[in-house]
């Protein structure tokens, strides 16, 4: 039987270390997740972050009816990062048009905490129809 290690050493086993440039996602999708308890538009509704592609999108209630006239689940926003690596907290935003059923780019270049700011203010009922 071998010793055990003293509480607080080192096992010994050395972790690589990260990748240049590479995310740790699961915080990103924390970060919209408290974003989003601060939004203006649908505050009652509780919308979920779920991975799509290399990023992350909102799914929500459609309690305004407008899309879904039962009310189900619709996409809201898209949050993709950047392919440069050299500039980690570049994304780009898309809204979905339900009409067409597809993703439409809103804005490229944008940080994490910008492309949430828009998502969550929606003046102009882009993203929270």
């Amino acid at each position: 039987m071998s010793p055990r290690p003293k509480p607080g050493a080192s096992s010994g086993r050395r972790r690589a270390a990260p990748a240049p440039g590479a995310r740790v996602v699961a915080l990103d999708a924390h970060r919209i997740r408290q974003a989003l308890a601060g939004r203006t538009r649908y505050q009652y509704v509780r919308p979920r972050v779920e991975p799509e592609g290399r990023g992350w999108k909102i799914v929500s209630p459609n309690c305004s009816r407008n899309i879904d006239p039962q009310g189900g689940d619709i996409d809201i926003a898209w949050f993709e990062p950047g392919a440069d690596t050299t500039a980690p907290d570049h994304w780009r935003l898309f809204a979905r048009d339900h009409g067409r059923r597809a993703w439409v780019c809103r804005a490229d270049g944008l940080s994490l905490a910008q492309a949430l700011a828009l998502v969550c203010a929606d003046p102009d009922r882009v993203y929270w129809p």
